[in-house]
């Protein structure tokens, strides 16, 4: 009988968000046992719900979402798009150069494998949001990773980046806010970044899903708002500011010259077509979600929900021995890093797998974000103070056993 095995092109892919962890914690699932999972950020699992106008325009728009849409989207979707993009000082973006999808995965999906040729280089953040390595290596690219700099708060090295820059280089991906450190980016960060992409000729695809998500009096700056001379691919959604990750309400603009890619733009119109289009029903509720009064505002400021457990768990990873971390600015998540002077762990992915079997808590470990050191994992702040506070006294429990 013929053996059929998974194809070759997956050999060198990896999506540990969702990888073995996740294999044990179903199985332990499947047997009875609760765990708290806190491997993505998946806000209506722990209690934050749609706002109602949202799930409204969902119902009334029902049985106008029976077709299919233009594969691009619905007009009252991309042009509130648009008019958010101008808000957020885009250099003359059209309604054309707006894509809806399936959420912002398969918008990084589709926009990679209408770029790369095999051997073809993109230069990703260390640690990253895996799915651009993986959709990277699936399109048959390199993703060759940069640094970000834990000790200037995650913030990427500019050198490094320089350095990594050849002759098969691409583009860059920028997420920001950054998943899974929380960092936002300066603006003159992010200059200098645009000033790499111009002086080396480079696709700037930026990851701005959490670009909603921003504490402490904080403002994010859209990277193509500082880039009017560079091609720009930049992504986002509503899964997490409007809580509806299961909608899938993804979105993808394109912004800066456009007369040296057009070949890459026919890639795009292509696979935007192959797929016919995104879901009509969940599109129906982008000019309510990006117009008027955001609900989000309130769980982001003092007394909100976000910003409360975003406070306690930074100062209860801190108080932990041998744990310490940086003050996430934005997103969902902290990084923690752990002292290994302290501890002996050497492999990150064993260490989470022992804090699900022993203590019912499932995270995902540094390697999981292409860091390349087994000292961080990432834990989403998601669930409530009470429940956070058992994570800390889990992990220290755990921590206790490596001790040297």
């Amino acid at each position: 009988m013929k053996t059929f095995d998974k194809s070759s092109k997956l050999e060198h892919v990896a999506y540990d968000i969702r990888g073995p962890i996740l294999d044990e914690a179903n199985r332990m699932m499947a047997n009875g046992e609760k765990i708290l999972r806190l491997n993505t950020g998946n806000p209506a699992e722990f209690g934050f719900t749609a706002p109602d106008e949202v799930i409204r325009d969902l119902i009334a728009n029902a049985r106008n979402s029976e077709a299919y849409s233009d594969s691009k989207g619905i007009f009252s979707a991309r042009k509130a798009i648009m008019q958010y993009c101008q808000l957020k000082g885009f250099p003359h973006v059209d309604i054309d150069d707006i894509y809806l999808g399936n959420g912002v995965s398969e918008m990084i999906s589709i926009s990679l494998q209408a770029l790369l040729d095999d051997g073809d280089e993109v230069l990703v953040p260390m640690p990253d949001y895996p799915l651009w390595t993986a959709c990277i290596s699936l399109a048959g690219g390199n993703a060759v990773h940069y640094r970000c700099d834990e000790q200037a708060d995650w913030y990427p090295d500019i050198d490094d980046i320089k350095s990594k820059i050849t002759s098969n280089t691409k583009a860059i991906v920028v997420i920001n806010p950054n998943n899974p450190t929380g960092a936002l980016y300066s603006e003159d960060l992010l200059k200098e970044i645009v000033e790499i992409a111009r002086q080396n000729d480079l696709i700037i695809f930026a990851d701005e899903i959490y670009d909603r998500l921003v504490m402490d009096g904080q403002k994010h700056t859209a990277i193509a708002s500082l880039a009017p001379d560079v091609f720009c691919v930049s992504m986002n959604g509503l899964s997490k500011s409007h809580r509806i990750c299961g909608f899938r309400v993804g979105w993808m603009v394109l912004s800066g010259p456009k007369a040296n890619v057009r070949g890459y733009i026919e890639g795009l119109n292509m696979l935007a077509n192959m797929r016919l289009c995104a879901n009509v029903l969940g599109q129906h509720v982008v000019q309510t979600s990006l117009g008027g009064y955001q609900s989000v505002d309130e769980l982001l400021m003092p007394g909100g929900r976000i910003y409360e457990q975003r406070n306690f768990i930074y100062k209860a990873v801190n108080e932990v021995p041998g744990l310490s971390a940086v003050k996430p600015t934005a997103g969902l998540y902290i990084f923690p890093k752990i002292d290994r002077e302290m501890y002996r762990i050497d492999d990150d992915e064993q260490f989470c797998l022992e804090l699900l079997k022993q203590e019912k808590v499932m995270l995902v470990p540094g390697k999981g974000f292409n860091w390349t050191e087994p000292d961080h994992f990432r834990i989403v702040y998601l669930p409530r103070v009470e429940e956070l506070a058992e994570v800390q006294a889990k992990l220290t429990r755990v921590l206790s056993q490596y001790r040297r």
